[in-house]
């Protein structure tokens, strides 16, 4: 089903990835619904920044994806949905794991429901890398075993497993796209790469961090994107756990000292206990395996190895530099 001139929705579109998939598709030339976290300061998240010109083009519609209702409503007339409404932060889904059942699973659950009644052609299910948990093998395939080392991944696990259920049990047209650790413009604090460049960009030099051993493979928000795109162009996606991944690993450690010479910038660092995980929710390592996204999908990263990394590092350190876009941060305050 090639992405053209069809009616697109897009949960979680006030989000990271969220935001920079929504511009991606009005740029396609798509009719576009946003679906945003109602609330009452009406704040489309980073939708409210984004140029007048694709602004302009976006339906924005607010609610909430634990309410089946209304999201079978904002569902009506859609040819296909990007599923990306979701809590993310592991250190949240250790103080309130239930919240993370209510928006992840059952706002999932609320998504192919409606796909299915409805008759919508496609819905791609947003996963995580976090649902392997540490390494078994490397580089992690899709047929790694999934473990919920954190109510967060159990969460995903969950939404992942309700979505192939739907597939498998009604036909609903369902595809799992599983990104690995993105990172780019606009992403929340409490990831690392926005955590150790913002605090660069405020003027600290001693870095607060936790664990510095565990290995990312990190993908800059472009190639993520366009995984995206790829997922919903094709229809050999349908049915189908795809993996999204740079095929590069590299340590926490490695990786803020590749800011700090990205940013031409001496730092310390200094190990915070409050940003350690539990010992056995730690994973320890993630290294994706990306061949299955270029068989099917004809994806592969731009950003690639340790030259693409310090290329996104580079872009991304830019746009922190900004001091509008700063103003979105608490440089101070540890996000959990």
């Amino acid at each position: 089903m090639a992405i053209k001139s069809k009616s697109v929705l897009v949960t979680g579109a006030d989000g990271f990835i969220g935001s920079h998939l929504t511009e991606a598709l009005v740029r396609a030339g798509n009719r576009v619904r946003a679906f945003v976290y109602y609330n009452s300061f009406n704040s489309w998240g980073w939708l409210d920044g984004i140029d007048q010109s694709i602004k302009s083009e976006i339906e924005v519609i607010a609610g909430d994806i634990r309410d089946p209702y209304g999201v079978k409503s904002v569902m009506k007339d859609i040819d296909m949905v990007f599923n990306l409404a979701a809590l993310i932060a592991i250190p949240y889904s250790y103080h309130s794991p239930e919240t993370y059942i209510d928006t992840n699973v059952k706002g999932a659950l609320n998504i192919v429901q409606a796909a299915r009644e409805l008759g919508t052609a496609k819905v791609i299910q947003t996963s995580t890398s976090e649902v392997y948990g540490t390494a078994k093998f490397v580089p992690i395939t899709e047929e790694h075993p999934l473990q919920a080392q954190s109510p967060y991944s159990a969460s995903k696990i969950s939404a992942d497993q309700i979505a192939l259920s739907f597939y498998n049990s009604f036909k609903t047209p369902v595809a799992i796209i599983r990104p690995f650790n993105t990172y780019g413009p606009r992403q929340s604090a409490r990831a690392i790469i926005p955590t150790v460049i913002s605090q660069i960009v405020s003027g600290l030099r001693r870095i607060k961090l936790g664990a510095l051993e565990p290995t990312r493979d990190f993908n800059y928000i472009e190639d993520t994107v366009r995984g995206f795109l790829a997922v919903g162009d094709n229809d050999s996606s349908i049915g189908e756990v795809i993996n999204i991944g740079s095929n590069f690993e590299i340590s926490i450690g490695k990786l803020v000292q590749l800011i700090a010479e990205v940013m031409e910038t001496e730092i310390e660092l200094e190990q915070d206990q409050q940003r350690f995980r539990p010992v056995k929710s730690e994973v320890e390592r993630l290294w994706a395996d990306n061949s299955k996204a270029k068989k099917l999908l004809n994806w592969e990263p731009k950003y690639a190895g340790i030259e693409g990394l310090k290329r996104g590092l580079k872009d991304t350190a830019e746009w922190f530099s900004v001091p509008e876009n700063m103003q979105h941060y608490k440089v101070g305050i540890y996000n959990i």
